[in-house]
């Protein structure tokens, strides 16, 4: 697809399954209603967009998302920032021995809060301080795996649905890393599994994509345990085939916005000790259909 040219900003598409880099435009100043579309557009075609060079605050960052609907707080309330809590830090960084945000979002393969019974419309995710090396972002495009998928494993999910919960891998990341606390009864209770379509329909584009992931699926409803993880195992293990990945390298105050109706993501980790901090804001969405 060819870039868009703007006389206020340009929309250039990616070399890569999915995604488009935004330049020239300052989210630092409202939208137009005229230049909201163009990007509301470029969001549905590209799925992933990068807005370069973006000098905002926390503030105008949950302004911006709230553009595209309510926002989602995350259960761990613990790495909300203290003076904008709509927004959740995703840090490396210890303060005092403490950790400041969630160190190790993004694992595994996901689409966030599909453990939601309403999950997310989009994330956007605002680079504060990047490490010298790593801290990459993987996007997979659910829509091709849909497309691509082999009639067999159509055949297979054909009309059933999946369970997904927060828990599903809680215990083993914490396990791993200090970035995940010890949960109370209320957030427990806050994350309830939910079960959705395997393939669900863009409500705005009408376009199915596979919306299973291993971080938070659990299991195939109405199917014995052994035959659940093995259509589960192969469906994960098709999705993020690297012909539907686009890899984002990040730069200095990029900000990132993608479609989780669309895409599941994961972090590619950096070195323990450069120090990694940014900022995300949740965009509610609907139940999948």
């Amino acid at each position: 697809m060819a870039a868009v040219l703007d006389t206020r900003f340009d929309i250039v598409p990616f070399d890569a399954p999915l995604g488009a880099a935004i330049t020239g435009l300052d989210l630092s100043v409202p939208l137009s209603r005229e230049d909201f579309a163009l990007i509301h557009r470029a969001h549905l075609d590209h799925h992933v967009l990068v807005f370069r060079d973006q000098h905002i605050t926390p503030a105008q960052q949950v302004a911006f998302s709230r553009r595209f609907g309510p926002l989602q707080i995350h259960v761990l309330r613990q790495f909300q920032l203290p003076t904008q809590p709509e927004v959740l830090i995703i840090s490396n960084v210890k303060e005092n021995g403490q950790p400041l945000g969630l160190g190790d979002a993004g694992h595994f393969w996901h689409s966030d809060l599909s453990y939601k019974a309403v999950p997310s419309l989009g994330s956007m995710l605002h680079a504060q301080e990047l490490p010298q090396d790593g801290g990459d972002t993987l996007f997979a495009n659910q829509h091709l795996a849909w497309d691509q998928l082999p009639g067999y494993l159509r055949r297979a999910i054909d009309g059933r649905s999946a369970e997904h919960s927060y828990l599903a891998k809680y215990a083993e990341l914490q396990k791993r890393s200090p970035w995940r606390p010890d949960l109370t009864r209320a957030q427990i209770d806050e994350v309830r599994p939910a079960v959705h379509p395997i393939v669900r329909t863009h409500p705005e584009t009408g376009r199915r994509a596979l919306f299973v992931s291993e971080h938070f699926t659990t299991r195939v409803i109405g199917l014995p345990d052994s035959d659940s993880r093995a259509l589960l195992d192969e469906l994960f293990a098709f999705s993020t085939r690297p012909e539907f990945i686009y890899r984002h390298q990040w730069q200095a105050r990029d900000m990132v916005f993608w479609d989780n109706r669309s895409v599941m993501h994961l972090a590619a980790g950096c070195p323990e000790h450069q120090r990694r901090l940014l900022y995300r804001t949740t965009i509610e969405g609907n139940a999948p259909f």
